[in-house]
């Protein structure tokens, strides 16, 4: 157990703009040490995940305005359940035993803030959700 976990540690990208105060509330020092590195790290297939999501959806997506994409992001992150608890496993997936552990002691206010980060990034990536023009 410990190699698995080292490794997965090992994978993380580190995050230097994170403050890291002693005043810091337990949730948020989870927030800043696990959640943003697993999340950078699992970006890409975050995103493809949304990909996939759109296409699922018949392509709505693309006909909407940037403001109303943003919209459909969050909309899709925050009510349907099957598709964000797919998000939540990417997520939790990437975790060590330990931060399992303290993850399951207050899982709700955690999966909160996850999926911020989440929708967040994939915000931030929006650019990303375009699709992929193909050469002839």
């Amino acid at each position: 157990m410990e190699n698995r976990d080292e490794h997965l540690l090992l994978l993380r990208p580190e995050i230097q703009e994170v403050d890291f105060e002693k005043n810091m509330c337990a949730d948020e020092r989870f927030q800043n040490l696990t959640l943003r590195p697993v999340i950078k790290l699992q970006q890409y297939l975050l995103i493809e995940a949304f990909k996939n999501y759109i296409q699922k959806h018949k392509n709505v997506f693309y006909s909407l305005s940037l403001e109303k994409r943003f919209l459909y992001v969050e909309n899709a992150i925050q009510k349907d359940m099957k598709f964000r608890n797919s998000l939540k496993g990417m997520v939790i997936g990437q975790f060590t035993i330990e931060e399992y552990q303290v993850y399951i002691q207050n899982s709700s206010a955690l999966n909160k803030r996850m999926m911020n980060l989440v929708k967040n990034r994939i915000l931030d990536n929006i650019q990303l959700l375009e699709p992929q023009k193909t050469c002839a």
